[in-house]
């Protein structure tokens, strides 16, 4: 039996350190040249955009300019069928959008490879318009011009007819700031 001048104990422990660690490098070493020219492309290369992104930013060129000033690319979202594109639409242009929209499709399918299988209009405003406020209360008549209103209207007969010239003449007059 050869009795070692090492403790058994710190013996067993390096056996079990050298058992994990044999083989492995210490460093891992200068990096590739793939590495580093990435590391240079990622820095010096714009960011990745969306395809969303990437279709709001040739909207125009792709739709027109007629069909562009009344609608905007909102989302590109999947569905079983296909990718769905959902575009905001300006509320009095609707349906002249939804009427188009087979040309509009296939105008984007083509742009994006092909890969859109229909459009979902949203009514609203678009990014870029102001939010309209709405109109204040009309201010009330002062006397004097509901009378001379009044004898303006007076020689008008037809009783229908004259009620609604005096009350488009009010509406008017209250506008008036």
């Amino acid at each position: 039996m050869k009795i070692s001048s090492l403790d058994p104990v710190a013996e067993a422990r390096a056996r079990v350190a050298l058992r994990y660690r044999r083989a492995r490098p210490q460093s891992k070493g200068a990096p590739t040249l793939g590495q580093a020219a990435a590391k240079f492309a990622r820095k010096a290369l714009p960011e990745p955009r969306t395809a969303i992104d990437k279709l709001r930013a040739r909207w125009r060129e792709i739709v027109g300019e007629n069909i562009a000033k009344y609608c905007e690319p909102e989302k590109i979202t999947s569905s079983k069928d296909g990718k769905v594109l959902t575009v905001r639409v300006v509320p009095q242009a609707a349906p002249l959008i939804q009427h188009r929209s087979g040309e509009i499709r296939q105008r984007v399918s083509v742009a994006a490879g092909g890969d859109i299988a229909r459009l979902k209009l949203v009514q609203g405003l678009l990014s870029g318009q102001p939010n309209l406020k709405p109109a204040s209360a009309p201010r009330a008549l002062s006397t004097d011009e509901l009378t001379a209103l009044e004898r303006d209207t007076a020689g008008i007969h037809d009783p229908r007819l004259r009620a609604a010239i005096v009350s488009l003449g009010t509406t008017m007059l209250s506008a008036k700031r």
